[in-house]
């Protein structure tokens, strides 16, 4: 009796072999297991109950009133709920699927305050498709649609189909043309390869896919020394670098061939 696995064997496992016999026991009668259910429910419910758990309102910070509206739409809460019940996760992963939202963090505050703060995507662009226009951030995310483009007259104008998905380098290709500027109505993608800066006059100058900026570039020195864009063109194409081409307005094509005829009938008399 002395040994120390009897006195293991009396002071440890014959109390646990007690309590286990007695709790199976207890716990064998379903009508027990239902009233302890119910006792732990209450408590859990009393708890998660309380004043200090509860939430009242929703705070939405630096999202505009549309946007506002967007999240209240998507996440009908019905307060006052108890934040134990609020999974803030997915409400921070809904807001933040919103085309408009960069950024999204969720909190509960003290005071019952569900506190959403917004970072909202910044429109650099107007993006022309085929199913209308489309307010576009730096990433090509589309923000927004764009009612008319009077409305955003501040904002640079692209269309073609992927023109979104390169709007870095549209940004690139307006800054380069800022000489241009009171000329340029906007740029067009090309086979989702290339650009085409479009003027008000319906000029196009034709970039190459490679290198655009620099083919742009030479196109503004070449009008700034020789005016060539005041003349009547119609196409400056610049897809070979090495052998750019004018192509000249049909109305002085056919000027030209009227004063060729005269002049070789002259020459004849």
């Amino acid at each position: 009796m002395l040994t120390p696995l009897f006195r293991l064997f009396l002071r440890v496992i014959l109390p646990f072999l007690i309590v286990f016999s007695v709790a199976a026991i207890w716990f064998s009668d379903q009508d027990r297991r239902d009233r302890l259910t119910g006792w732990v429910h209450e408590a859990r419910v009393s708890i998660e109950t309380r004043p200090e758990f509860m939430v009242n309102v929703m705070a939405i910070d630096g999202a505009s009133v549309g946007i506002a509206e967007d999240i209240r739409e998507i996440m009908p809460i019905d307060f006052p709920m108890s934040s134990f019940d609020l999974d803030l996760d997915h409400i921070q992963e809904q807001v933040t699927g919103l085309p408009a939202v960069a950024s999204a963090t969720v909190r509960i505050r003290p005071g019952g305050i569900m506190q959403i703060t917004i970072v909202e995507r910044d429109p650099v662009m107007v993006w022309r498709s085929r199913e209308g226009l489309f307010l576009v951030d730096k990433e090509g995310f589309v923000v927004a649609v764009a009612e008319t483009r009077a409305a955003h007259a501040q904002l640079p104008l692209m269309a073609g189909a992927g023109a979104e998905l390169k709007v870095t380098e549209a940004q690139a290709l307006f800054a380069a043309a800022l000489p241009l500027k009171a000329q340029m109505r906007g740029l067009v993608r090309v086979g989702e390869r290339r650009w085409d800066v479009v003027l008000k006059n319906g000029q196009r100058i034709l970039l190459p896919e490679d290198g655009a900026v620099q083919a742009l570039e030479r196109v503004i020195a070449l009008n700034q020394a020789q005016d060539i864009l005041a003349r009547d063109l119609m196409v400056v194409d610049m897809r070979l670098p090495a052998r750019p081409t004018l192509r000249i307005a049909e109305r002085s094509v056919e000027e030209w061939w009227r004063i060729r005829r005269l002049q070789v009938g002259n020459t004849e008399e």
